[in-house]
């Protein structure tokens, strides 16, 4: 346990805090990719992997946080490479192999 916090204190994840209203990421896994929107009072819209084959997307839940692929969470995470994201409702993806994140411009037109 105490190498699994050791190794969490270095992650290059996305955090939680670190995203704002309507900012976007992209979430690619060993076997799907996830789309995440972010909306107010912790809650995203989630498109992509398991809710497209579930006919549920987009789906607003919550993010419960990252996993190792066992039982304990990193709550603060959205995603880091390595990791398994684990959604409100309780939906957890294989290996996050590469995330991005797409900043919400207020302002913007085209």
């Amino acid at each position: 346990m105490d190498a699994i916090v050791r190794w969490a204190d270095r992650l290059d994840a996305i955090r939680k805090a670190d995203l704002g209203l309507g900012d976007w990421v992209m979430v690619t896994t060993a076997n799907s990719t996830y789309t995440i929107h972010v909306l107010e009072d912790g809650h995203y819209s989630v498109s992509g992997g398991w809710f497209d084959r579930h006919g549920l997307s987009p789906l607003r839940t919550t993010i419960n946080g990252c996993t190792w692929g066992g039982s304990a969470i990193k709550l603060d995470l959205v995603a880091a490479c390595g990791l398994h994201l684990e959604f409100g409702n309780r939906v957890v993806t294989s290996g996050i192999r590469k995330v991005q994140v797409i900043r919400y411009q207020s302002g913007y037109t085209h």
